[in-house]
């Protein structure tokens, strides 16, 4: 009989193989804020608008280029893909923050809610139906309040290694609370820290795991954010994570 482990390196390495298939080059995209900022991302297609969406959002000190093996993964599940320089960010992952360059400064981190409402109203408006948010971090935090602000137009919320980041000791479980009729992914880090947090986010959201309306997954290897899904930062644990990721997203598509 083949393992658990043995099946999730197999949906990997297939999910990686089919990624390198996939045939529609990464394309700049400018948005603009409530606020009149210029925000800066990266659209990763499919060749299929029809498709649903996935935006991505990065950590602190980070900006889109820690999705940029991520999401031609996510093209391959089928998913197009929008990854969003933050207000709020810096030169991780050996790019430099194209908003935060040209608005002169990185902000707080709860000043770059505006930078997510604007990727989602632009998903919406070139009629993405079907959208899934993802936050890595600071903006795992945000994406319950993005959630929170826009009922009825998510359909799918990921969040790795949310916490309180955002100055009061409640603000993301009370966001949590007010979610509805959105599917939930919430995971972490592999240390007790970080597995607290989530357990507490998660907890908060309406709804039972057996319904399937929110998931958690505790992984026994990875490191902080949404760099739990790239091999080379978590050689041990990006496998089943993806499977795990997976296995949420399927009945989003």
């Amino acid at each position: 009989m083949i393992s658990t482990m043995r099946i999730f390196l197999l949906a990997f390495a297939f999910i990686a193989a089919a990624a390198l298939r996939a045939h529609a080059a990464p394309a700049p995209l400018t948005l603009t804020a409530a606020d009149h900022v210029k925000v800066f991302a990266t659209y990763y297609g499919t060749g299929n608008k029809s498709k649903p969406i996935v935006l991505l959002f990065h950590m602190a000190g980070a900006n889109g280029a820690e999705y940029a093996t991520i999401a031609p993964k996510l093209n391959a599940l089928g998913f197009n893909a929008l990854a969003v320089d933050q207000r709020s960010g810096g030169r991780a992952f050996g790019c430099a923050n194209r908003t935060v360059k040209a608005l002169g400064r990185s902000t707080g981190y709860r000043a770059a809610l505006p930078d997510l409402q604007a990727a989602l109203d632009w998903a919406r408006q070139n009629n993405r139906d079907k959208i899934v948010v993802c936050g890595s971090s600071y903006s795992a935090a945000l994406v319950f309040l993005l959630a929170a602000d826009n009922p009825g137009k998510i359909a799918g919320l990921m969040a790795f290694s949310p916490g309180e980041y955002l100055g009061g000791r409640h603000i993301v479980h009370d966001a949590a609370v007010k979610l509805r009729n959105v599917a939930v992914f919430v995971t972490s880090a592999s240390n007790r820290g970080e597995i607290a947090a989530a357990r507490a986010i998660v907890q908060a959201v309406p709804g039972s795991a057996e319904t399937g309306i929110k998931t958690r997954f505790v992984p026994k290897h990875a490191p902080h954010g949404a760099s739990a899904l790239i091999p080379g930062a978590n050689p041990a644990g990006a496998a089943p994570m993806w499977a795990a990721v997976t296995r949420f997203l399927a009945p989003l598509h």
